[in-house]
């Protein structure tokens, strides 16, 4: 028999009366740690063995439960019963205790729980909070290793085992790609104990804190009552319910589509101008195609959200395997771009939906230059292309010679397709791999300009049409002289 006991958050008086008697009925107790405000009170006769040594051996903490497992499994084979007691509550953020359970099962050994308060309700007492109210409690150091906090900004979160300066440090890194750097928390130290306090700091100061110890937690409080991607689920939900928007209830795939393509211009346009709040704002325009689209789909029984982020998130795993699953790679774009095109061959393969051709695959309703771009890449990877760019040169002086030497306006048009074609080539012999970026900065550019020769117009009272195309020729040029 294996009992496991609770120790509960603080002095002996947060025992329950069923751990006391399980201590005092007890000649010896295993601890995780002496380091509780527990030990003192517990039971004089008690043989206190604790394993706070392992700690100083083992450089990963999933190598410390796994030695405790062992060392706890190795002594009820032995001894036939064995009392193992930890801080708070056996079933909340203790890993050796589901590891000694999961052996236990395994080797045929019983397991008794002997409950306890656990580090969660004397937090909330301290914060004056309702665990109900929305809490997210997770344990810190798992946090620490993400790269984005696992965390609804819009709900209040209570992060446990926040031990040191080092792992405070390392989680405020990941909290600060959601909230901002000067964030107001809260630093919980010894809750439970009668030394219990509360630090209110911003975000960025909180490993800076002298008081941290083994009895620390952080907590966050909500961001803003709409700062979360749940938040803006339930408003299209909202919106596309029989008590929401007429508009958006009849809204279809369809539809919807030419306002997809809209925003997503506009958002082009947002980045060409490099306007960070307006990128921000058609960023949020886009998004909101996506999930009435998404929502559109939920409704008709096509797919649900969770189906669209586990594809997204396992194909991203898939053809990252030189991040996820070890692959040896130079870095090179090009290798890289070869990864990635592999891997997407291989899920083709896998749908049984492979195309034949190599061309295949690039949205034929994309802007037209993309397409160009895309062919013509597409085709040199497997040698269809120039041996270098005087080849290109010289491709683009014959396609000008048909166009002069066309008949009739029609077959002018045709050469004149053929020779933009040519020049998109010669725009990725150049270097530029998106021609719809660079057409964009050429739109711009005419734009400035021409604005430039209207307001000089307007200066004068007089209309475009009012003044010979010497003047306006002149104009012109005085912008480009401007740098405009």
């Amino acid at each position: 028999m294996i009992t496991i006991l609770g120790l509960g958050p603080g002095s002996g008086d947060l025992l329950t009366r069923r751990a006391w008697q399980a201590l005092q009925a007890a000649d010896t107790v295993y601890l995780r740690t002496l380091q509780h405000p527990c030990v003192a009170d517990l039971p004089k006769q008690l043989d206190l063995r604790s394993f706070d040594s392992i700690y100083q051996t083992r450089e990963q903490f999933e190598d410390v439960y796994a030695e405790i497992s062992r060392r706890i499994m190795d002594s009820a084979v032995r001894d036939g019963a064995v009392l193992y007691a930890v801080p708070g509550d056996p079933t909340v953020g203790e890993a050796t205790v589901s590891k000694i359970q999961q052996a236990a099962r395994e080797a045929g050994i019983a397991v008794e729980t002997i409950h306890g308060i656990s580090f969660i309700e004397p937090c909330l007492a301290q914060l004056g909070r309702d665990a109900l109210d929305g809490m997210q409690i997770l344990d810190a150091l798992a946090v620490a290793e993400q790269y984005h906090p696992p965390l609804n900004p819009a709900l209040p979160a209570l992060l446990a085992q926040v031990y040191s300066r080092d792992v405070a440090s390392q989680l405020k890194l990941t909290l600060m790609n959601q909230y901002p750097d000067d964030f107001p928390v809260s630093l919980l130290h010894m809750a439970g104990a009668t030394a219990a306090n509360s630090e209110a700091l911003k975000l960025y100061e909180i490993d800076r804190s002298p008081h941290i110890g083994v009895m620390t937690s952080l907590y966050l409080p909500p961001l803003g009552e709409l700062t979360s991607f749940e938040a803006l689920q339930n408003l299209i939900a909202h919106l596309r319910s029989p008590e929401g928007c007429p508009w958006d209830r009849e809204q279809s795939h369809k539809s919807l589509r030419p306002f997809l393509i809209e925003e997503a211009q506009e958002t082009l346009e947002a980045l060409d101008d490099g306007a960070p709040a307006a990128l921000a704002e058609e960023l949020g325009d886009l998004l909101l195609q996506i999930l009435l689209h998404t929502q559109i789909a939920i409704d008709d029984g096509e797919f649900m959200m969770p189906d669209l982020l586990r594809r997204l998130n396992q194909k991203l795993i898939r053809r990252h395997p030189h991040v996820f699953a070890g692959l040896k790679t130079s870095g090179s774009p090009e290798e890289l771009s070869r990864i990635w095109q592999s891997a997407k061959a291989a899920e083709k393969a896998a749908e049984g939906t492979q195309r034949d051709s190599l061309l295949a695959g690039v949205p034929k309703g994309a802007p037209a230059l993309f397409v160009a771009h895309s062919y013509s890449a597409r085709a040199a990877k497997v040698g269809f292309d120039w041996g270098d760019v005087t080849g290109v040169e010289a491709k683009f002086r014959e396609e000008l010679a048909e166009v002069l030497a066309a008949e009739s306006a029609e077959a002018r048009a045709k050469e004149i397709g053929d020779m933009i074609f040519v020049l998109v080539n010669w725009l990725r012999w150049l270097g530029i791999d998106d021609p719809e970026s660079h057409m964009r900065a050429v739109n711009a550019k005419f734009y400035r300009r021409f604005c430039h020769v209207e307001a000089r117009a307007a200066a004068q009272g007089k209309a475009l049409t009012e003044f010979p195309l010497e003047a306006l020729e002149a104009w012109w040029q005085e912008a480009k002289a401007l740098g405009m």
